[in-house]
């Protein structure tokens, strides 16, 4: 008798078949044709109350600097341009001019000594900016405009020995020669310094691939290391030109006519001390303004090695 099992046949396999794949996009809109989904930017609440405070608390100072009647705006436009303001601020421009130029002709032999494998000249050049870096500015002009008291005569001869030229100082440092000669003595020691750390910015191989070329120190110095510094130098070098140009109004003390001297001689007998001391400020702003804007090009000219 044959079993049910014989009735029926071969064995059947079976297989699991899987649930057909349905398309996402047609249900819940994230399949590849459908939209990205939408960014939306971090509020930035914080940034935007501090953002309204800074522009509320500028506005209350620009309306108590225009609404201020103490500030006597109509004497500062008055006065902004007069002879005497202009010539000091002339002044101003050429001291601050020379002192950069003599400064930094003084320095870069200073900053070169420093980096001197002679041990002497290297103190030497050590000691004159530890000194003049040490000692406060008006400090430096008040002792040279008394060098008189000290030195009243200078002279060029043999040490321990006679004088072949003697000078009376007292006829010789006027008031503008003390100012520059004080001002280029101070300014010498921070130039030696941004030259100094402006050639050790070069690497030392440009250097030893120019002796391996037969180029000589100085020349190497002047046509390879010195154009590369220039980078490092010059923004600190403007940095100290405006700098220079507003510590000139330090030499007022010794009565040099300088542009705060100028409008001090005006507010002396004005007794409008407010609004002069506003028309000086507003000619450092302008000046220095502008002098930043020409630091800016000047860097940018030197780094177009960097681009």
């Amino acid at each position: 008798m044959a079993s049910p099992s014989d009735v029926q046949g071969p064995s059947r396999v079976s297989a699991s078949v899987p649930p057909p794949l349905r398309n996402p996009s047609a249900s819940d809109g994230q399949g590849p044709e459908a939209d990205p989904p939408r960014i939306v930017p971090r509020r930035h609440v914080g940034r935007l109350l501090t953002a309204a405070a800074a522009l509320l608390v500028f506005a209350m100072v620009v309306d108590s600097v225009v609404r201020n009647r103490a500030f006597q705006w109509d004497v500062v436009g008055r006065y902004f341009t007069t002879t005497a303001v202009l010539n000091g601020l002339l002044l101003t421009l050429w001291l601050t001019g020379v002192v950069m130029v003599l400064g930094f002709l003084l320095g870069t032999p200073l900053a070169v000594l420093r980096l001197s494998a002679n041990p002497v000249l290297r103190t030497l050049s050590w000691g004159y900016v530890w000194i003049f870096r040490s000692t406060p500015l008006l400090v430096q002009l008040l002792f040279w405009f008394n060098i008189g008291a000290l030195y009243p005569t200078l002279g060029i001869g043999i040490p321990f020995g006679p004088d072949f030229l003697t000078v009376r100082t007292v006829n010789l440092l006027g008031p503008t020669l003390t100012a520059v000669i004080g001002l280029t003595l101070h300014e010498a020691a921070y130039a030696a310094e941004v030259v100094r750390g402006g050639i050790l910015s070069v690497d030392a191989g440009q250097t030893e691939a120019a002796q391996a070329l037969g180029i000589g120190r100085p020349r190497a110095l002047r046509r390879i290391v010195i154009p590369q510094a220039m980078r490092s130098i010059v923004p600190t070098a403007g940095n100290m030109l405006i700098g220079t140009l507003k510590g000139t109004s330090i030499v007022s003390v010794l009565a040099v006519h300088d542009l705060l001297y100028s409008v001090q001689l005006v507010y002396n007998q004005t007794y409008q001390v407010i609004p002069l001391l506003m028309v000086a400020t507003l000619w450092y702003i302008a000046v220095t303004t502008v002098l930043s804007a020409g630091q800016f090009y000047v860097e940018r000219h030197y780094a177009r090695g960097e681009r």
